[in-house]
């Protein structure tokens, strides 16, 4: 049968509606070239630069060595783990990671939901704009100039906190050498600099609240708190959510450039994290196979711990990532 009396039989159209079918997204790239054309770019950056080095996982399994490369070095299986798992010093990092960021979640992660809870009750619109690009300015500052920053306030010579603390009689304390005060102030660095960058996220789900939900609990006699606690935080709870699902899932990192700058030898104990033990280990002892090892571990905990937080959430609130 020709082509010409397969298309009047209808054949053509009925093949081509299997085609489609069997091939959805081959037919939604066809339709929509120009967007898939558009997301190239970053998705190859992201092959490149996310999951082809996770080649490179296979050395956490040998006896790695520079110029032997990862083909000629030799398999020793798990044997790395076995030395994580039985190195007392990596259980006080754990414990000094968790801890620290348990820290950074019950005194950091209420600050950015209280301040726009605030921003978004300010009225005067250069007051509520001045406010907050004063409050996430810091966002844009490095871990260097922020380190800076505080070693210079805090400076037990110098330091205007210290010049307080002599004016009312007391002696110079010395806030980042000393383990009482250090996780404090990593927690307090961190806050300045993040808390509103993150309100500016709650904000945006602020303004996807319906104000007539407003207008009609104003109408039936509720007040300020009552809407906040009915309307406004309801409204964002998707939002708060999806942030303490990644709070969960990277509650065994820490940003380690901010460690790396504030900690020394003096406040090891309560200040050493996974990642600059990694970082010590790793890129000064030289130790890549077994700091690859460390780096999985933390991996595969990490995405352990996302899914079991969206689960859990998805069955006591409904909400989750995916």
């Amino acid at each position: 049968m020709s082509i010409r009396m397969q298309e009047q039989a209808g054949e053509l159209p009925a093949a081509a509606a299997t085609l489609k079918r069997r091939y959805p997204l081959l037919n939604r790239i066809r339709n929509n070239w120009d967007i898939y054309l558009i997301i190239l770019p970053p998705l190859i950056a992201l092959l490149l630069y996310n999951y082809v080095p996770m080649l490179g996982i296979v050395i956490a399994f040998k006896d790695y060595k520079v110029f032997d490369g990862i083909m000629g070095s030799r398999w020793i299986g798990l044997e790395h783990f076995r030395t994580l798992f039985t190195d007392p010093k990596f259980y006080d990092v754990l414990s000094n990671t968790l801890l620290l960021n348990l820290y950074k979640f019950i005194f950091q992660f209420p600050l950015p939901i209280l301040l726009a809870l605030f921003l978004n009750e300010l009225r005067g619109r250069l007051v509520k704009r001045t406010v907050q690009t004063l409050t996430y300015l810091p966002h844009f500052l490095s871990w260097v100039v922020i380190a800076g920053i505080f070693i210079d306030i805090l400076s037990p010579s110098t330091g205007i906190v210290n010049s307080v603390v002599k004016f009312f009689g007391g002696s110079p304390i010395t806030f980042i050498g000393d383990e009482s005060y250090f996780r404090s102030v990593l927690i307090t660095a961190t806050a300045w600099k993040e808390t509103g960058w993150g309100a500016v996220i709650y904000l945006a789900a602020l303004t996807a609240i319906d104000p007539e939900l407003y207008a009609a609990a104003s109408v039936d006699g509720a007040g300020k708190l009552r809407q906040t606690w009915h309307i406004t935080l309801p409204g964002i709870a998707g939002t708060i959510v999806f942030i303490i699902i990644l709070r969960v899932a990277s509650s065994l990192t820490s940003d380690v450039e901010q460690v790396l700058l504030f900690y020394s030898p003096l406040v090891y104990n309560v200040g050493d994290v996974i990642g600059t033990y990694v970082y010590r280990e790793g890129i000064l002892n030289s130790a890549y196979s077994y700091t690859t090892a460390v780096g999985l571990f933390v991996s595969i905990v990490g995405l352990i711990l996302m899914v079991t937080a969206n689960k859990i959430s998805h069955k006591f609130t409904n909400k989750g990532i995916w």
